[in-house]
């Protein structure tokens, strides 16, 4: 299958869009390229915080996975909403449907069930709204997302300072830190040994990443990873009480005590500028102690979806 040939639906799960035109800036690019558009969200819907109602955010997926004409599922934007959705959603349907779900952020907890329930991989990519409506495109962004679409591999690569050396392989998996941790000790985390572990956050002090880390740890999630990936941690402000605890300092602390390899430099998180990574796609990661290279296969692809 080709692009020119691809059906994506949009669905709305979470936040709705805060542009309203963003949605048809975005379909009509798409259609230009020859790419069928299913837009399930309708903006005058929107209830309280949320695109739409309950019923009608899990309607709107319910309704994408069904669509017979429809490839990929994607997400118009995160925001909040989706753990109010999980106990009410049919994985297993959703995995059947052979869909590609992509989103990031809040998208993370469907992604995380997704997986626990039925073993079926995603992806962590964009959003809807925010990239292929924007008013100014990032074509970094979506060609990578249309390069991993492709398959039948993806590789991903980044540097960061004091990384360690390792050569390892195995399941790549994660998301936004705070949706991971919204779902830890529900049926909606999965159980993954030998992992690679990506992970981003926005808006979030170094002490409370510092925090949920370590939750990860207390639980013995981060004792059965091969390695931890860190993306884009931006957006929060630092308070007098931190005392000048940065970042920085975080980093160095977790990297001394959790007990798996930590590495930085992964262009992936609430920047314009970001990769596509699948999610439960097998990955061989080697770093030569500041560069690395992440390699993902055996994900679904427009040829293998």
């Amino acid at each position: 299958m080709t692009i020119s040939k691809l059906g994506i639906a949009l669905v709305a799960p979470g936040g709705y869009a805060p542009e309203p035109d963003a949605i048809p800036r975005g379909i009509a690019r798409l259609e230009a390229q020859g790419i069928l558009v299913h837009n399930y969200y309708r903006h005058d819907e929107r209830h309280q915080r949320f695109a739409a109602t309950d019923a009608e955010r899990l309607a709107q997926l319910e309704a994408a996975a069904a669509d017979p004409d429809v490839q990929v599922v994607m997400a118009i934007r995160g925001q909040y909403g989706m753990t109010r959705l999980l106990a009410d959603i049919d994985f297993e349907r959703m995995a059947a449907s052979g869909k590609i779900f992509v989103g990031y952020s809040d998208m993370t907890a469907f992604q995380m069930g997704l997986y626990a329930r039925t073993g079926a991989p995603s992806y962590a990519g964009p959003m809807f709204a925010g990239d292929f409506g924007a008013q100014e495109l990032v074509g970094f962004t979506l060609d990578d997302f249309w390069h991993c679409l492709a398959g039948p591999t993806h590789t991903v690569s980044g540097r960061g300072a004091a990384n360690p050396r390792l050569d390892v392989t195995g399941t790549v998996w994660g998301g936004n830190l705070a949706m991971m941790m919204s779902v830890i000790g529900t049926p909606w985390f999965p159980q993954i040994d030998g992992g690679i572990l990506f992970l981003e956050d926005i808006a979030e002090h170094p002490y409370r990443v510092e925090r949920m880390l370590l939750q990860l740890m207390h639980t013995g999630v981060l004792a059965r990873q091969r390695a931890i990936v860190l993306g884009d941690f931006s957006g929060y402000r630092l308070a007098p009480a931190d005392n000048g605890y940065n970042f920085d300092e975080m980093l160095a602390y977790v990297r001394a005590t959790l007990p798996v390899p930590v590495l930085t430099g992964l262009e992936f998180g609430h920047v314009p500028r970001r990769v596509t990574i699948p999610f439960g796609a097998r990955g061989h990661l080697a770093c030569d102690g500041e560069q690395w290279k992440l390699t993902l296969s055996d994900y679904p692809t427009l040829q293998r979806a």
